[in-house]
Formats: C-alpha cells, sequence, structure tokens
C-alpha cells in the first residue's frame, strides 16, 4: 500500500511538472478531448511556460526537468512515431541527454570507493567533467603507466532514484492497457520493461565493459572500424576506464570536408557497420546517434559508449533479414509470408491481402534517394499497415527500429541523397547467402546429422522406457491396451531408426 501510494506520488509530482510546460493536455489536442479533460486541461495551462514551443518542444523540456530516468524515457518514446505522432517524435528525438554535472569531488569519492585509492593515486591529470549525461559523467584522464584514458562515472544515487521511477511508469503503464484496447496492441507495459532492463544494464558499468569487449572482437576484422579498449584493473560497478580516442565527431560536417572526408562513403559506411553487427553478429550498438561516432586520426569510425546495446537471436536476424531482402528485390508475398511465419501476423489475416499492403508501401521507395522519399509518410503507411493487421510490438525488435532510425538520420545527415535500400543490398544479401542459402542448410544438416548418431546408441534404453511407460498407464486403468503401447514403441523405435540412418546417409553425401 506505502508503495502504491509512493509511486502515485511520484507520478503526481510528474503530471505538475507536465502542466508546467502544457505537456499533459496539450492545447493542440485539447479538442479531441471528452468535455472534463478539456475543462482540466485550460485550467492547469493557466500560467504554463513555453506557449510558443510545439507540443514535443514542450514534453522534452518538462523530461528534462524531472530527471534522468524521464530523458531516457523521452528518447524511447521518439522511437514510436506511430503512437505519438511523427511532429512529437522528432521533437522528443532531439532530447539531449545532457545532464548539469556533479562535483569533481565526488567523482573522486567514487573511484577511492570503487578501487580504494584515491584518483590521484590512480590517475594523472584527472580532469574536470568533459561530458554529463543523465546516468553518468566523463572525465579524462592519464594512466600513471602513460596513455590517455575517459573515465565514465555512476551520478550518486541514480541506481535508487530509476527503480523507483520504472516502478512507477510501469504501475501506470498497467493502468493504462486496463482503460484503452488501442493502448493494449502497442503494449506500453513490455515497452517500460524494455526500457528498465536497458537501463539496468547502463546503471552496471562492468556490462559496459562487456559490451565493448564483445563489439571490439565481432568488428576486429573491419580495418575501416574502430572500438576503444577496455581498461579492465580501473574498471567497476560504477567506474568504466576505456581508452582515449582523438579525432573528429562525425556530427562536424565542416571539419570532416576540412580532412577531406568522403561523407558519402561515410553515410554508406555506417549503414553497413549496423547492418553487419545486427545480422552478422546479432549484437549491436543500439545508440549510434551522431554524438556516439568519432573519425579517429587515421580515418577509421569509431564507436564510443556502450550503455545501450541489443541483441537479436538467429531466428529473429533471419526473419529481419528476409524482410528488407524481400522489400529491396519487390517480393512483397514472400515479405508477407515471413511476418506471418515468424508469428508476426496472425493466421486469420490475409496473407495476399498483406502482401498487397506491403506493396503499396515499398513500391514508392523504388530507385528513389533519401532526399526524394518523405520517410514520414512511408513510415506513417506503414504503422497503418500494421494497425490493421493487429501487428503487435515485438520487444525484441524495441531497440533494433530504434536504431534503424538513428542511423538512417546520421546517413542523410552526411549524405542527404543516399539510396538507403541500394547502400544496404551487400551486406544483407551477403548475409542472406551465408544464414539461409544452400551452404547454410548443408551446415544445418550436418549439425543434425552429428546429433541423431550421437542419440543413435540411446534408443534400446529409449524403447525399455517407452515399454515401462505403457505397463505404468496400464497398472493406473487408462483405457489403453498393453498390446497397442508395445506396438506404439516398436513402431516409434524403428522411425528412429530410419531417421537416424538418413541422417547417416546425409553426413556422408555432404561430408
Amino acid at each position: 500500500m506505502l508503495t502504491a501510494l509512493t509511486d502515485y506520488a511520484r507520478l503526481a509530482r510528474a503530471g505538475w511538472t507536465l502542466t508546467r510546460h502544457d505537456a499533459l493536455v496539450p492545447r493542440e489536442f485539447a479538442h479531441m478531448a471528452p468535455p472534463p479533460i478539456k475543462a482540466f486541461g485550460s485550467l492547469t495551462r493557466i500560467g504554463a511556460k513555453g506557449k510558443d514551443k510545439r507540443p514535443g518542444e514542450r514534453l522534452a523540456s518538462a523530461f528534462e526537468g524531472l530527471g534522468p530516468a524521464y530523458v531516457k524515457l523521452g528518447q524511447f518514446m521518439a522511437t514510436r512515431p506511430d503512437i505519438i505522432g511523427f511532429a512529437m517524435a522528432n521533437d522528443l528525438g532531439r532530447l539531449q541527454d545532457k545532464m548539469p554535472p556533479f562535483s569533481t569531488d565526488e567523482a573522486r569519492q567514487e573511484i577511492e570507493a570503487a578501487f580504494g585509492k584515491s584518483a590521484d593515486e590512480l590517475f594523472d591529470d584527472f580532469s574536470d567533467p568533459i561530458a554529463a549525461a543523465s546516468i553518468a559523467q566523463a572525465h579524462k584522464a592519464k594512466l600513471k603507466e602513460g596513455g590517455e584514458v575517459a573515465v565514465k562515472i555512476l551520478r550518486p544515487s541514480i541506481e535508487r532514484k530509476a527503480a523507483a521511477e520504472f516502478r512507477a511508469f510501469g504501475r501506470a503503464a498497467r493502468n493504462v492497457e486496463a482503460l484503452s484496447k488501442t493502448a493494449r496492441r502497442m503494449e506500453p507495459l513490455k515497452f517500460v520493461e524494455t526500457l528498465k532492463a536497458s537501463a539496468a544494464i547502463e546503471l552496471d558499468l562492468r556490462m559496459e565493459a562487456g559490451a565493448a569487449s564483445e563489439l571490439k572482437e565481432n568488428l576486429a576484422d573491419n580495418p575501416r572500424m574502430r572500438v576503444p579498449s577496455v581498461h579492465w584493473p580501473l574498471t567497476a560497478r560504477r567506474v568504466l576506464t576505456v581508452e582515449w580516442i582523438a579525432g573528429t565527431p562525425i556530427a562536424d560536417l565542416a571539419a570532416l570536408d576540412a580532412r577531406g572526408i568522403d561523407r558519402k562513403e561515410l553515410a554508406r559506411l555506417v549503414i553497413s557497420v549496423f547492418l553487419t553487427q545486427a545480422l552478422h553478429t546479432g549484437f549491436f550498438h543500439a545508440d549510434m546517434h551522431q554524438g556516439n561516432m568519432i573519425i579517429d586520426d587515421e580515418g577509421r569510425l569509431a564507436l564510443i559508449d556502450f550503455g545501450i546495446m541489443g541483441r537479436l537471436d538467429d531466428v529473429a536476424r533471419q526473419t529481419f533479414a528476409q524482410i528488407i531482402y524481400g522489400f529491396i528485390t519487390r517480393d512483397y508475398q514472400r515479405t508477407a509470408d515471413v511476418h506471418f511465419e515468424a508469428g508476426y501476423i496472425t493466421p486469420d489475416h490475409s496473407r495476399e491481402a498483406f502482401a498487397q499492403a506491403l506493396r503499396a508501401v515499398g513500391e514508392p521507395l523504388q530507385g528513389r534517394n533519401a532526399a526524394q522519399v518523405d520517410m514520414s509518410r512511408v513510415l506513417q503507411q506503414l504503422f497503418d499497415v500494421t494497425a490493421l493487421f493487429d501487428m503487435h510490438l515485438r520487444p525484441e525488435l524495441v531497440l533494433l527500429q530504434r536504431t534503424m532510425v538513428t542511423v538512417e538520420g546520421v546517413a542523410r545527415l552526411l549524405d542527404p541523397e543516399i539510396d538507403m535500400w541500394e547502400a544496404a543490398t551487400p551486406v544483407v544479401r551477403t548475409y542472406i547467402a551465408n544464414a539461409i542459402g544452400p551452404r547454410a542448410q548443408a551446415e544445418k544438416l550436418r549439425v543434425a546429422t552429428r546429433k541423431a548418431l550421437d542419440i543413435a546408441p540411446k534408443l534400446p534404453h529409449y524403447v525399455e522406457e517407452i515399454g515401462r511407460a505403457a505397463e505404468e498407464i496400464s497398472h493406473h486403468r487408462v483405457m489403453l491396451r498393453t498390446t497397442e503401447k508395445k506396438s506404439t514403441g516398436a513402431q516409434a523405435a524403428l522411425w528412429f531408426l530410419g531417421l537416424a540412418a538418413l541422417a547417416l546417409a546425409a553426413s556422408f553425401a555432404f561430408g
């Protein structure tokens, strides 16, 4: 009871802050609300701030004032224009993860608490904060043995504050789901759970260190990429130390041009790197905005800040690749089939009708570059299609969707005329060939064969177990005859031996 009251108190405080920014019942949308809510909105707008701003700008300002958890909520909301509209999504997409820094003295205290030694004993030239975000802030330092590093430190008490806010979010989401069928289709509780899980990883910097290390290994074969090395001796739950990477921020177009960087080629590299991560390894940097990418002194694209990472299992990766490839090759029927096979669309809908709807989305994109396509209209049409066919949000794809939108924005910043499909085709085609083509199928057959051969020596034991199970069922007076059970057991054994023989023959055929 006390926890519920605390949660509602937090939500009430947030509601008050939203009303002060005219972001709870925005005047632009008040006419669509029932009369009581419309009247409530009119009262709350008295003395509200930001009357010259758009609704999304006012909501972003309110979230910044409410703290880290709300900043993260706003950033995730920006990935759901199907719910909040494209204008508001764009405004929230510019929500800055920048906060006032905490003091250098507090940062030093965190270091000493983590390692039992003072910052001066561990580092030379430990700087004041050089960047401060909602979860942590960064300092630049030099190691005693030489080499520059970036030291990331969590905000004091951030874990406790975030846990309380996410608990309140969850309570609000449950209430919304109970009241609205439309909201249930968007699954706000799963959305909050995804956000909470992502934040939990961000709140343990050892997890971020592990992510950086894994991504560095995954991209090691790409000479055009760079991921900073983790300095493990000076990394703990609340402190992360990584190699310092000097270079040019990808958002500084003038500086890139001055260095002679080919921005068109860089845009293609950004798309290729994202798709390579998502498809070929299933582990991807899920926060690839322009502030997290640097062109180092050797011209390599460097990724930094690994607090938000995404994973896709084999099935999700193959589904994702086949959907993209279906659009690229204009095979809309196959694209529709993939949605049904993955369970994204329920069987009571028509595959042919869904393929027709996908064609209406995909055809306007063919052979056109980013400057010629209004992606807002395309995405709105796609969301309308998914709503028409009752397609539910897939939680494992939330971060993927968010990153795709972000990567597209960065690519268009670098090259406004980029053809997204053309840039994506080589990576997707290679993955399709390796993961779904004949060679991949042969490898799957080999694996299945080895498993069958491992099981074959145990077949007599399985037959005995089947027989014992049949006797046990008979003993309990189940209406099955023992002879039928023995026959079933013998048939099962024969089928199993036949399949094992077939697998054995296949192993020789493909060996």
